[in-house]
């Protein structure tokens, strides 16, 4: 990792009036991750995947690739401790429009940070990303369990207006979860899919059969009020009790276009931050949870890096204590 990216990916504030210890910002604490130096990274490694060619295949509007290094802009603010190690393995970009090979360097990475003990969090990119995230976790599994009969249980957990299940010639924003149903097939391993915010406008019935088809756990965007939070989380509670290991990815969104107006596809409902972040709580709760990821930023379309601060928040809920 070249210093000179590290100094501009992440800057900001210092407080030097205030007792240091109690004063650290992100920008502060993290370090730069260097997998042969160091035995361990028992820690949060963040991995930035500048990509939006899934979303200009999925004729949407483009914009995500520069959201990796923008977001650092805002977690370098998050409030820190230094007993909580943050590492950056700066970015995995999708050159010359090749996705595929993109989705391979993205899988490589994240089994790299999970052979070291280290929590990958991804930065998208479009929703494309989940491939390669998925990929990297099943690619360590593969790697670290001699015995491959017994594989553990992965649990996809999709914050998300769309099912993203439609099938396509090639691989876009919109596929990444029927890819990854057609891999768990070769690989002869069960597809354990949630999809929380799903909205009846942004999905075809061809798309909901399919999720039907694939036992598919959904939760409606309308059915994710805070009056519903109960029946929701014992939901999703109900289909993490199946799962060894959770991959949580939040396409942004799901929000209120009011609230992440800079995505690639605005969401004229969505689903209130207050309700995620509940079931969240619940899924840090199991201690299951492997790799995440935020999916769909585009910072073309952000209004007063709204969306950014969303994003943010989520980083610090979901990889503080």
């Amino acid at each position: 990792m070249h210093e000179s990216f590290m100094k501009e990916a992440w800057s900001g504030r210092i407080d030097r009036e205030e007792v240091p210890e109690l004063s650290l910002r992100l920008h502060q604490c993290v370090q730069p991750f260097a997998p042969s130096g160091q035995s361990s990274s028992d820690g949060v490694v963040v991995i930035g995947f500048c990509s939006d060619e899934g979303v200009k295949r999925n004729q949407g509007r483009i914009g995500a690739a520069q959201a990796p290094n923008q977001l650092r802009r805002y977690l370098s603010q998050l409030p820190w401790q230094a007993n909580l190690p943050v590492y950056d393995a700066g970015n995995i970009d999708c050159q010359d429009g090749q996705l595929e090979a993109a989705h391979l360097a993205l899988a490589e990475q994240v089994a790299l940070v999970l052979a070291h003990r280290g929590f990958p969090f991804i930065l998208g990119g479009g929703h494309e990303v989940a491939y390669g995230s998925w990929l990297g976790l099943v690619t360590h599994l593969e790697r670290t369990i001699a015995d491959h009969s017994v594989r553990p249980t992965i649990g996809i957990i999709n914050f998300d207006a769309h099912f993203d299940l439609r099938k396509a010639e090639q691989s876009s924003s919109g596929t990444p979860f029927y890819q990854i149903a057609e891999a768990c097939n070769a690989r002869n391993i069960d597809f354990h899919y949630a999809c929380f915010g799903v909205s009846e406008t942004a999905n075809t019935l061809a798309l909901f059969e399919r999720a039907d088809a694939l036992n598919v756990c959904v939760r409606k965007d309308k059915a994710l009020t805070l009056l519903d939070l109960p029946s929701a989380s014992a939901q999703l509670a109900s289909f993490m009790e199946a799962c060894d290991l959770i991959y949580l990815t939040i396409d942004l969104d799901v929000f209120p276009a009011a609230v992440a107006p800079g995505v690639s596809a605005p969401a004229p409902r969505g689903v209130s931050v207050e309700v995620i972040e509940s079931l969240i709580d619940g899924i840090k709760a199991t201690g299951k949870l492997a790799v995440a990821d935020i999916a769909e930023y585009n910072p073309t379309y952000d209004i007063d890096n709204h969306t950014a601060r969303v994003a943010a928040r989520l980083f610090y809920t979901i990889t503080r204590g």
